[in-house]
């Protein structure tokens, strides 16, 4: 082959490569358009996202908001039936005697404390312990035998709910010897 016919050869084959390779290489429309769809797809997506993400906080709240309004409606049940032996005593009427309101008051008692054991409400008595911040308040202060700085005297009992306090004990300190 002559020098003339390689180089048309070749200049065949390269036309031919080039074709073949505009034909498998997209063009700069067809790029934008398929990049255009993939932003459009993201951007549903991410609209899809957002979408649940603000259902989910919103089924939250609402989770929350019942949470809270209904939270004490076990213990306010079991209150109800304190509440109706109250009302029982009261109506009782006047051929009652002292001993037997006393022994009712005493059973409705019982029925409280019971429901405060269901729902963690412990009392606090600190009567002889040293005096703590935390759980106590102090009202005044006294002199005493006791040590100093120690309970003298339980004016309120406190509570606890849970091992926090619902309302500190009030009491009255020992003076420290000396002042």
């Amino acid at each position: 082959m002559s020098e003339q016919e390689l180089n048309a050869a070749g200049a065949a084959e390269a036309g031919a490569n080039e074709a073949a390779g505009k034909e498998t290489m997209p063009s700069l429309e067809e790029l934008l358009q398929q990049a255009e769809l993939r932003a459009q797809e993201h951007h549903d997506a991410w609209l899809r996202a957002k979408a649940e993400a603000e259902n989910t906080r919103r089924r939250a709240a609402d989770e929350v908001d019942k949470a809270r309004k209904f939270a004490l409606e076990r213990f306010s049940g079991d209150l109800l039936a304190v509440k109706d032996s109250l009302e029982a005593a009261l109506a009782t009427g006047d051929g009652v005697s002292i001993e037997s309101l006393k022994s009712g008051v005493e059973l409705t008692l019982k029925q409280l404390v019971s429901v405060f054991e269901r729902h963690s409400i412990a009392e606090v008595n600190p009567l002889g312990q040293k005096f703590d911040p935390n759980t106590q308040q102090a009202i005044g202060m006294v002199d005493g035998d006791g040590e100093p700085n120690s309970v003298a005297q339980v004016l309120q009992k406190g509570y606890l709910l849970n091992d926090r306090v619902l309302r500190p004990a009030m009491v009255m300190v020992t003076k420290p010897r000396g002042d």
